[in-house]
């Protein structure tokens, strides 16, 4: 990867792109620290405990901390993620879509216009509920006459919905004359950019309590093992495929022969990335983000999901694994078609060793990808699971022997999914350098 790296720096055309991308990063980040008016400072330090844990909490990790602190670009990547993913699904249902989105790139720009207008819609509708929240909770600076709160409301969201518009607009600055995927680069900066929190906030839980020094040397150095460890199991998985043998007949056109090759059908081990993750943790965080608006404690829903539905106990957890799964297999049906695959490789001339074309053929295309969704899914169990189980033990623990375990670890709770896109995005990136370093490198027959 360093050497890709390396390489890219030295050619010119490539060193400028990262540098755009890097610049852009940059003009991100500083919009993630300007504050929008009206909003109390001391929402940094309430929004952790209150939301930490909840589907809020995973949208303040993917902000890089902006929505924790209500910054300008608060709802970061998350209002385009979601429109993106409603198109995508929308192409499959609504005919006219999809044959828009099977029309080349005339109909893959109109495509892009109604998702950046989708993408607008859905700002509106999180800035609102957003700004509701900050409003209820008492995070807007004081002494706000109310004949004036109406205009106090409208400029919060105005922001909230710019720095959402803005951010669309540098992750396709980034896709046009950058390097990577936009959206994947912000995501990638904006873990990153949480990391020193993360372990400063690890730090201040060791070293708060009566915990000898040897013990919180312990925790860090297993954190640090058990995070190398899952970095190389991620990366393993992430470039594993299943390859189905092709064959293709011979064709003979003019005085040219064609065909008569053998090559392969990979299907990734982990197609679906990290978006079963991503779903299954909106979904599952639900009743867990709706108590947390509710101003009555002692309300049965509150206690329920107090007691049977936070991300501390088993069956938050056994539900959240058992979505992955489900959520792995939807994406997959929506994602990857057997029929379109198999006869793509008809009218191509080619065929699977064995066995005919048509109905065998898509039987065992399907066949092959039911298995590699399952192992992809017990992967994305693993990772996001693994810091899941260890703050679902560690708080069993300290429920049945109080004051036995002192260091919080609850700040793990999707630590999984930020090490996925961490992982899968550099990868990405490498990989897209090292396909434009082949282009560029290539000097054909007179070179």
């Amino acid at each position: 990867m360093f050497k890709t790296l390396k390489n890219a720096w030295k050619t010119p055309e490539l060193q400028k792109k990262m540098l755009f991308t890097l610049f852009i990063v940059l003009l991100y980040r500083l919009g993630a620290c300007i504050y929008v008016p009206y909003v109390s400072s001391e929402i940094s330090s309430s929004f952790s405990a209150a939301y930490g844990s909840s589907v809020l909490g995973l949208m303040s990790i993917l902000s890089g901390g902006a929505m924790q602190y209500a910054t300008l670009f608060a709802l970061s990547v998350s209002p385009y993620i979601t429109a993106s993913i409603v198109m995508q699904l929308l192409t499959i249902a609504i005919p006219p879509l999809e044959r828009m989105a099977k029309d080349g790139a005339n109909g893959q720009k109109k495509i892009n216009v109604i998702t950046r207008y989708v993408t607008v819609a859905l700002a509106l509708i999180t800035s609102f509920g957003y700004s509701m929240l900050l409003k209820n909770n008492g995070w807007l600076v004081s002494g706000i006459d109310p004949r004036y709160e109406w205009f106090v409301m409208l400029v919060i969201n105005a922001a909230f919905c710019a720095g959402a518009a803005l951010v669309m607009w540098l992750a396709e600055l980034i896709n046009e004359k950058g390097i990577g995927n936009g959206i994947s680069i912000i995501l990638f900066a904006n873990i990153i950019a949480s990391i020193p929190g993360l372990v400063r906030t690890l730090v201040t839980n060791i070293t708060s309590g009566a915990v000898a020094w040897w013990v919180g040397a312990l925790v860090a150095v297993g954190v640090v093992i058990v995070a190398i460890a899952m970095v190389g199991f991620v990366v393993f998985i992430t470039n594993s495929e299943r390859r189905i043998p092709i064959q293709y007949a011979k064709r003979v056109v003019g005085r040219k022969m064609y065909g008569g090759q053998n090559t392969n059908l990979p299907i990734k081990l982990n197609m679906s990335g990290v978006m079963p993750i991503i779903f299954a943790s909106s979904i599952v965080s639900i009743p867990a983000t709706i108590t947390a608006f509710m101003s009555n404690r002692e309300n049965w829903f509150y206690k329920f999901v107090e007691n049977f539905f936070s991300p501390t106990t088993w069956e938050y957890l056994v539900v959240f694994l058992i979505l992955i799964v489900a959520f792995s297999y939807f994406y997959i049906l929506i994602s990857f078609n057997p029929v379109e695959v198999a006869n793509n490789i008809t009218a191509n001339g080619g065929m699977i060793p064995g066995l005919r074309s048509g109905r065998p053929t898509v039987q065992y295309i399907q066949r092959i990808l039911k298995r590699i969704t399952f192992i992809g899914a017990i992967f994305l169990c693993i990772v996001a699971g693994l810091p899941m189980l260890v703050t679902v033990i560690t708080t069993a623990i300290e429920s049945a022997h109080p004051g036995s375990v002192k260091v919080d670890l609850s700040m793990l709770t999707f630590g999984g999914s930020s090490l996925l896109i961490v992982v899968g995005v550099a990868l990405e990136t490498v990989r897209d350098l090292e396909a434009q370093l082949s282009l560029r490198n290539n000097k054909g027959f007179l070179g």
